[in-house]
């Protein structure tokens, strides 16, 4: 019996077991990996360069000597086979008749006015920014995953704070309650006191919603099971030096994807040009055809009833109407070349309006650190002063609670600006085009 009821216990508990919540704790850099390596979107990436890859082969197989073969069966019914020419002896043709006929031919490309190599260093270059998207991507994903991340830190640090403030309200509640035993304080004083209680608590349950919100969001950019609650260790949250905004204006033009895309582009776009002016030369070539032919209606013939010719050649075509026609895709070829210098431009000028702002909002979450934690020592200090009159009856429950809640507010408000000056530090990384620097 008592064995049935110890099996009926685990049977009761085990689906809650099975899908309780696991518990991860994560640093910083260990997260990052993780969206690294079950990214999606960077194994689409990876299969996109793999693409560019296999078109680079194709281009440098069209270099390849070509080769055909075939072999070909006729038979031929025919029912008129007399024939008289000029008034001549009739001439008699066979009722019916077979043959075989086969063909061998290789040929190659000698000189095709360089378009062979232009298509070939043109594909390379397309395939390098395939492999820049793909760093890009990993720029993206890796920020991704620093912005939750440091989002999931703010609100446990926010709930940290707040389960501090339920702690002390209920400190406060307690003592108005024996004030107003008595006869200290009135009954309206411990109403605001369970008022304020009431009112942390509802913003306690809407942080805890917050968090289990960004936890999901997490887990899924992670690739880890949706079950499980991330702990986030303290990311590195106090004030960098910064180096002078030049210095990170030169790194973004140094290291941003997109940049070095517009400078592969640009070649690109010369090569093409290089390619359609290949359009006026002439091209050389060389072939060997082998011939077989079998009139005897016999798949092996008999001795000296089939010819094997083989012939040796070589080509020179040239399309001399291109060297009129020709200009207008030249003219058409440099002006999406230019395109391709104006869009780095413009992209050069956002960039640096995206470093500059990063740059300046980075020094505002410093400057902000600094001035909450000017307004917690006072916050604190007007905290003390205001407990020790609320308990000599000098000053109303409206006070007392006005300045727990300035104190705590500011609390908040000071883990949220170093997460924020972390995550703002990493921000400005970004845009540089290198977040692990």
């Amino acid at each position: 019996m008592t064995h049935r009821i110890k099996f009926s216990i685990v049977a009761f508990l085990l689906p809650g077991m099975l899908y309780a919540q696991q518990t991860k704790n994560l640093s910083l850099n260990e997260a990052i990996q993780l969206g690294i390596e079950n990214s999606k979107n960077l194994k689409r990436s990876q299969n996109k360069i793999d693409l560019a890859v296999s078109r680079l082969a194709m281009v440098k197989d069209e270099a390849l000597p070509t080769a055909t073969t075939s072999f070909l069966y006729n038979h031929a019914e025919i029912p008129t086979n007399t024939l008289v020419i000029g008034g001549g002896d009739p001439f008699q043709l066979p009722k019916r008749a077979d043959a075989f006929v086969g063909t061998a031919s290789v040929k190659e490309l000698i000189y095709g006015g360089g378009k062979l190599k232009y298509a070939e260093a043109s594909t390379k270059l397309l395939t390098e920014v395939a492999q820049l998207d793909a760093d890009k991507d990993k720029e993206e994903i890796s920020y991704a995953v620093i912005n939750t991340y440091y989002a999931l830190y703010k609100v446990l640090q926010s709930k940290k704070v707040v389960v501090q403030n339920l702690e002390s309200i209920e400190s406060q509640l307690k003592q108005s309650q024996r004030f107003f035993e008595q006869g200290i304080v009135t009954k309206n004083d411990v109403l605001r006191f369970q008022l304020q209680k009431a009112n942390v608590s509802l913003t306690d349950l809407e942080i805890e919603n917050n968090r289990k919100i960004i936890n999901y969001n997490l887990d899924v950019l992670l690739g880890i099971d949706e079950n499980t609650e991330v702990v986030p260790a303290e990311p590195e949250t106090g004030s960098k030096t910064l180096a002078p905004l030049s210095g990170y204006m030169d790194m973004a033009f140094g290291n941003r994807q997109e940049i070095k895309q517009f400078d592969l582009n640009t070649k690109v776009a010369d090569l093409n040009i290089k390619s359609v002016k290949a359009n006026t030369l002439p091209t050389v070539g060389l072939g060997a055809d082998l011939y077989y032919i079998n009139p005897s209606g016999k798949f092996i013939p008999p001795t000296d009833q089939f010819i094997m010719p083989i012939t040796l050649g070589a080509n020179i075509s040239w399309n001399i109407g291109n060297l009129w026609t020709n200009k207008h895709k030249v003219t058409e070829a440099r002006i999406q070349q230019k395109d391709v210098g104006l869009q780095k431009d413009i992209f050069s000028d956002e960039v640096k309006k995206e470093v500059n702002k990063n740059y300046q909002d980075y020094q505002l979450a410093v400057n902000r650190i600094s001035v909450l934690e000017t307004s917690i020592a006072q916050a604190t200090e007007n905290d003390k002063l205001l407990a020790s009159k609320y308990k000599n009856n000098v000053a109303s429950a409206i006070d007392r609670i006005d300045a727990e809640t300035l104190l705590y507010q500011a609390k908040i408000n000071l883990e949220i600006a170093k997460a924020d000056a972390g995550l703002a530090y990493y921000t400005l990384l970004k845009s540089t085009g290198k977040i692990s620097q």
